[in-house]
C-alpha cells in the first residue's frame, strides 16, 4: 500500500513529459541558432552514414520515367505487384484496359507489399515526389512516381541479376498475356500498319473441338513445345515460327481450330486475305505490322488468289502482283525473322492442288487432316450441345456415322435444332438415315 502511495500520479507524469518535450524543442531551437548550418549538415550526414552502415537493408529506387522516357522496369513491377496484394492491403487501384479481358489491379501509393523470391523477403512501397518545372521543360508531369524495393544488402547481386530480370522479362509478360483479350486483325489499307482489329470472341477451345483425341493431344503437345523453345530456335539459328496446314472438306472445323489454338495460346490472329493484298511489297509491310505471339492465317490457299507459277514469274516485276516466290519468301525468308513466336496456318479444301514448294518441311511443319465426323467427335458435340455423355440412341448414330460422311458442322446443325435431347438426337438420326439412303440409291444405280 505504501508502494502505491509513493508512486507519482498520472498528472505528475504528464507534466514531467510535457516539460521534457519543451526542453528538447528549446534545445534544438538554440542549437539551430548557435550551430552553423554547415556544421549541422555535417553532423546530420555523418549520423546518416553511421545509420546506413549499421542497417542491413538496401533500398533500390525504380522511377516511373527518366525524362520523357518511360521505365520498363517500373511498368513490369507495377503489373507484377498487382498479383501480390495481400488481404491486409488497405488501398488498391483498378482499371479496365481496352485490350484486356480482366480488370487490372495495381497497388496504390504508400501501400507496403511483401514478396518472397528464392527464400529471400522483399518489401515494395510505391511513393511519389513533386517535379519542379522550368519554363523550358517539355515534361507535363508535376510528380514522379517511384518504387522503393528494400531487402538485405547481401542479396544485391541476386536482385539485380535474377529477381528483377525475372519480373521484367518473364513474370510481368506472362501476367499481361493471361489477361489480354485475343484480337482478330484484318487487312486495312487505311490503317497506319495496314491492319485493323476487333476482339476475337470465338468460343472454340480444344475441349469443344470434335477431333480425334489422339490428334488433339498431339497438336497441344506440339504447340506447348513450340512456345517453350525460344533458346532452342536462337541456338540453331532459325526464326521462331511454325507452320501448320489444315486440310479437309468444308465444315470440318478448320477455322474453329484456328480459334481454339488462339484461345489456348492467347495469340492474336492475323487473317490475311491475299485477294486484298496488292503486291509483294505489301506482303512485307503486313508482316512488319503484325505482332509477336500471333497466328497468321491464310485461308483457302488453293483458291484465295491466282498465284503465278514460278516459271512465269520473271515476266513481271516483283511489285506488280503477288507471286508464289514472294509468298514463299514471306513465309520463310528474312522477312519472317523480324518477330518471335509466329505461327503460320494455311487452310485448304484440296491439298492435292497446292504447289509442292508450299508443303516442304520448314514451311509447313505439321499437316492436320480435318475429316468427317467420327463417333468420338459426335460424343464431344453431344456433350457440348446437349450436355449428355450417354444415350440409348448413341449406338444407332455410331452405326450411321460409319456409313455416312457427315461433317462436324452438319452434325452440330442437327443437334442445335431442338433443346429437347430426344428430339435433337432423333433429328440427327433422320438426317443421317436420309444421307445413307441417298448413298445406297446412288450405289444401286
Amino acid at each position: 500500500m505504501e508502494l502505491f502511495e509513493s508512486m507519482p500520479s498520472s498528472k505528475a507524469i504528464l507534466t514531467a513529459a510535457t516539460s521534457l518535450t519543451a526542453s528538447v524543442i528549446l534545445f534544438r531551437s538554440i542549437a539551430s541558432d548557435l550551430v552553423p548550418e554547415t556544421l549541422q549538415h555535417f553532423f546530420s550526414s555523418r549520423f546518416q552514414k553511421i545509420s546506413n552502415r549499421l542497417s542491413s537493408q538496401l533500398i533500390v529506387v525504380i522511377e516511373e520515367s527518366e525524362g520523357l522516357t518511360s521505365n520498363q522496369m517500373f511498368d513490369a513491377a507495377n503489373v507484377y505487384l498487382g498479383t501480390k496484394v495481400s488481404p491486409w492491403t488497405q488501398r488498391i487501384k483498378v482499371n479496365k484496359p481496352d485490350k484486356d479481358e480482366e480488370l487490372a489491379v495495381t497497388v496504390d501509393r504508400y501501400q507496403e507489399v511483401t514478396d518472397c523470391y528464392e527464400n529471400v523477403n522483399f518489401t515494395w512501397i510505391l511513393k511519389s515526389r513533386g517535379i519542379k518545372q522550368s519554363d523550358k521543360s517539355s515534361n507535363p508531369k508535376t510528380e514522379l512516381r517511384y518504387f522503393e524495393l528494400s531487402f538485405h544488402k547481401k542479396k544485391k547481386e541476386m536482385v539485380l541479376k535474377s529477381y528483377l530480370p525475372y519480373i521484367l522479362l518473364s513474370r510481368a509478360k506472362e501476367i499481361k498475356e493471361e489477361k489480354k483479350a485475343v484480337r482478330l486483325h484484318t487487312v486495312d489499307y487505311n490503317g497506319t500498319d495496314y491492319w485493323s482489329s476487333v476482339v476475337l470472341n470465338h468460343p472454340a477451345t480444344f475441349d469443344t473441338m470434335a477431333m480425334e483425341p489422339e490428334m488433339k493431344k498431339e497438336l497441344i503437345e506440339d504447340l506447348d513445345m513450340f512456345v517453350s523453345r525460344k533458346d532452342y530456335y536462337r541456338r540453331v539459328g532459325k526464326a521462331w515460327k511454325r507452320g501448320y496446314l489444315l486440310y479437309g472438306p468444308p465444315g470440318t472445323g478448320k477455322s474453329s481450330l484456328v480459334a481454339a489454338m488462339a484461345n489456348y495460346l492467347k495469340f492474336d490472329v492475323y487473317d490475311l486475305d491475299l485477294r486484298e493484298v496488292q503486291c509483294n511489297s505489301d506482303l512485307r509491310r503486313l508482316l512488319i505490322g503484325s505482332a509477336n505471339r500471333s497466328i497468321l492465317v491464310i485461308e483457302d490457299i488453293d483458291c484465295n488468289v491466282g498465284l503465278q507459277n514460278r516459271e512465269n514469274e520473271n515476266d513481271t516485276s516483283e511489285d506488280d502482283k503477288i507471286t508464289l516466290s514472294g509468298l514463299l519468301n514471306f513465309i520463310d525468308g528474312l522477312w519472317s525473322s523480324c518477330g518471335d513466336e509466329r505461327i503460320i496456318v494455311f487452310t485448304t479444301n484440296h491439298k492435292d492442288r497446292l504447289d509442292p514448294a508450299l508443303l516442304r518441311p520448314g514451311r509447313m511443319d505439321v499437316d492436320i487432316e480435318m475429316s468427317y465426323c467420327t463417333f468420338s467427335g459426335f460424343r464431344i458435340l453431344a456433350a457440348n450441345y446437349l450436355k449428355i455423355e450417354e444415350h440409348s440412341k448413341f449406338r444407332v448414330i455410331e452405326f450411321l456415322l460409319l456409313k455416312v460422311k457427315a461433317t462436324p458442322a452438319e452434325v452440330a446443325g442437327e443437334l442445335m435444332k431442338s433443346n429437347n435431347t430426344e428430339i435433337a438426337l432423333e433429328n440427327l438420326i433422320k438426317y443421317l438415315s436420309k444421307q445413307n439412303a441417298s448413298l445406297t440409291e446412288t450405289d444401286g444405280h
